[in-house]
């Protein structure tokens, strides 16, 4: 059954992350995931949460695809990349 995960980022180093969103793409595809919706323009409709940076929704195939993508050390650089970037928070929905 198709999953989806939100990955929540506070970027403090812009150039890591510039390398990471060109591998991000072909590392989701790896294990058949993709971005459903990416924002940097985010807008609170309700309560007071503290925004992020940008915000990304992804949908993998099921749980054990997102779950083998954060977890494949072939990957491991790539994931790198985005945690160099500044703070992230992957959420498995």
């Amino acid at each position: 059954m198709t999953t989806h995960i939100v990955v929540s980022l506070r970027v403090s180093n812009p150039d890591s992350l510039a390398k990471y969103r060109e591998k991000a793409t072909d590392a989701l595809a790896v294990h058949g995931g993709s971005v459903v919706q990416a924002s940097a323009d985010l807008k609170t409709l309700e309560g007071s949460p503290v925004l992020p940076d940008a915000i990304a929704i992804v949908q993998f195939p099921d749980r054990s695809a997102a779950e083998a993508w954060i977890n494949d050390p072939t990957l491991a650089d790539v994931h790198a990349l985005r945690r160099g970037a500044g703070g992230s928070d992957i959420i498995l929905l």
